[in-house]
């Protein structure tokens, strides 16, 4: 198991203190947020697309250490990636948290920092939470409702 020196490093205070794209877009494409219960952590995203591009992003954060540094990862390596490629390292993410798959490559290795979170299962929802908010606002964009956004009415008919 991680000790929580691993988890809590000075990399990830670096992070978490320098959070890119904090601030809200004028006319963004789509919007969502995403909220952890357990912490109480929410962030609120905004995005632009060019086709299947995110063109620009903002984002309000509201989190834990480990949601405020991936935050700062996404909002860092965001802008230019393809809805595809997000919905990947989101994927990739989960993995490695929830199966102790591998660690993201490329320009978004920096989130392999988070990997000893995945022995806190407590911390999943906050260290994930931009992913969940990015996605939901990407369904959004693109004229999709996750199934969470469903009115209760709806899933009964």
């Amino acid at each position: 198991m991680a000790d929580l020196d691993d988890i809590y490093n000075q990399r990830i205070f670096e992070l978490a203190a320098a959070i890119p794209h904090a601030e809200r877009l004028e006319r963004p494409d789509a919007s969502a947020s995403a909220h952890s219960k357990l912490c109480g952590s929410t962030i609120e995203v905004e995005l632009k697309l060019d086709g299947d591009r995110i063109s620009d992003f903002g984002q309000k954060v509201k989190a834990c250490l480990l949601g405020q540094a991936s935050a700062s990862i996404v909002g860092r390596e965001i802008i230019g990636t393809r809805e595809a490629e997000f919905r990947e390292i989101a994927a990739t993410m989960r993995r490695m948290l929830k199966e102790g798959g591998p660690r993201p490559d490329g320009r978004w290795s920096d989130l392999g920092l988070l990997q000893p979170v995945k022995d806190y299962p407590h911390r999943h929802a906050s260290t994930l939470l931009v992913f969940e908010a990015v996605e939901r606002a990407l369904d959004q964009a693109r004229g999709h409702r996750a199934p969470a956004d469903v009115p209760a009415s709806a899933k009964r008919a």
